[in-house]
């Protein structure tokens, strides 16, 4: 417990990056003057919490983890730039369609009107943290093919930012093609993320849904009284 505490508040502390190797049983031993059962268990228990992964034949490594505030309008991309990651995009889908009848309740629009829907895999210094679909009014976004990295920074750039949203998040089981997609078993705990953002106007500009891995994400909230 000592030695896993120590471990996990030198990564909380930023003395590991993510990714980083973290010292093999035998050199933890040695460098404790402990046992390596006891060197193992205390990796053991880190891994149990997310903080450690363990890659077969390779040692292990610092788990990649998003603690993102729910006090803040942030895109995906600036929160892990503040954290020192490297945020990326996999495009999975781009194009204009009509609005569902969820996304014309979401948004408020008429009826028969185009949006852009965009799908793409969120990954962290390349590791899958979400899968993420987003619907923009197609007046907010003529072109979705014109949106690179950061669909925030796009939507800034042409004067729509968002400045409020209300959020949703529940956990679910990821599908099978959620799993193939964020590399983790079927039926994984994720966390399903409802975002819709408004202008200041008050008109909705963004529903996304966000699958996001559990073991990778987390989400803080502070309260007061």
């Amino acid at each position: 417990m000592q030695l896993a505490n120590k471990l996990s508040d030198s990564i909380a502390g930023g003395d590991w990056r993510a990714n980083d190797a973290l010292p093999s049983e035998r050199v933890l031993s040695d460098m404790l003057n402990i046992s390596r059962v006891t060197a193992r268990k205390a990796i053991d228990m880190l891994c149990e919490r997310g903080m450690l992964t363990r890659k077969r034949g390779s040692g292990t490594y610092i788990t990649p983890k998003l603690e993102q505030p729910l006090s803040r309008l942030t895109s995906f991309s600036e929160e892990l730039r503040e954290r020192g990651f490297t945020a990326g995009s996999r495009w999975l889908q781009r194009d204009i369609g009509i609005a569902s009848p969820v996304e014309l309740l979401s948004l408020g629009l008429s009826p028969n009107m185009p949006v852009a829907r965009l799908k793409r895999l969120r990954t962290a210094d390349d590791v899958v943290m979400a899968i993420e679909t987003s619907t923009i009014p197609a007046q907010y976004m003529p072109n979705p093919h014109s949106v690179n990295e950061s669909l925030y920074g796009y939507l800034e750039t042409n004067g729509t930012i968002p400045m409020r949203a209300l959020q949703h998040i529940r956990a679910v089981n990821a599908s099978e093609e959620q799993a193939r997609l964020a590399n983790i078993p079927a039926g994984a705990a994720m966390l399903h993320i409802t975002r819709v953002s408004y202008l200041d106007n008050g008109a909705a500009v963004e529903l996304t849904h966000s699958f996001c891995r559990s073991d990778y994400y987390e989400f803080v909230a502070e309260s007061r009284r």
